[in-house]
């Protein structure tokens, strides 16, 4: 068996090409495309109260449409448009330059994308993967409790701290894109 701090790290490696391969702008509005749909779970779930309609204590309906819409959003994240702005983005920039800009924005766009489906799926208690999921030793007990700790679910939590990151990330978004 292999842990899941590895796996994380290795999806995080993965991102981290992809990311090199498209451009630090694209990263940027997968990311957004995250925290909007943290914004959209926690609209439904906290401020119009419907946690308890929807769902009714089923933890595993929870999981799939917090995993839908996580998904459905970092999709047309991914499917971002061809804007001159990011092409001139990357025509001013040395190819290089933004090949090592991508390689970061998307270890942080892996953080956000694989941390938050690895979180709500934690919370959710793994289903689907609960049989292929084993108790760790206490060493990587300890490692995995830190990092899912520090995954976006858990630091986005509260409405208003949603609310912030979604208004920073548009300003930052309109500020540069348009």
């Amino acid at each position: 068996m292999i842990a899941m701090v590895a796996v994380f790290g290795m999806f995080l490696l993965l991102f981290a090409f992809i990311g090199s391969v498209r451009g630090w702008a694209k990263e940027v509005l997968v990311i957004i495309s995250v925290i909007l749909a943290l914004a959209v779970i926690s609209l439904f779930e906290d401020l119009l109260n419907l946690e308890a309609i929807l769902f009714n204590g089923n933890t595993t309906l929870q999981y799939w449409f917090r995993t839908f819409t996580v998904g459905i959003l970092v999709l047309f994240g991914y499917q971002s448009p061809s804007l001159p702005r990011l092409q001139k983005a990357i025509e001013k920039r040395g190819k290089i330059q933004d090949n090592i800009l991508g390689f970061f924005f998307g270890i942080f766009s892996g953080y956000f994308v694989v941390g938050t489906l690895w979180s709500f799926s934690s919370q959710a208690m793994y289903p689907m993967l609960a049989k292929y999921v084993q108790a760790v030793p206490p060493e990587l007990s300890d490692i995995t409790d830190r990092v899912l700790n520090l995954l976006p679910p858990m630091w986005l939590d509260e409405p208003v701290t949603i609310f912030i990151s979604v208004v920073v990330s548009f300003i930052f978004a309109i500020i540069y894109f348009l």
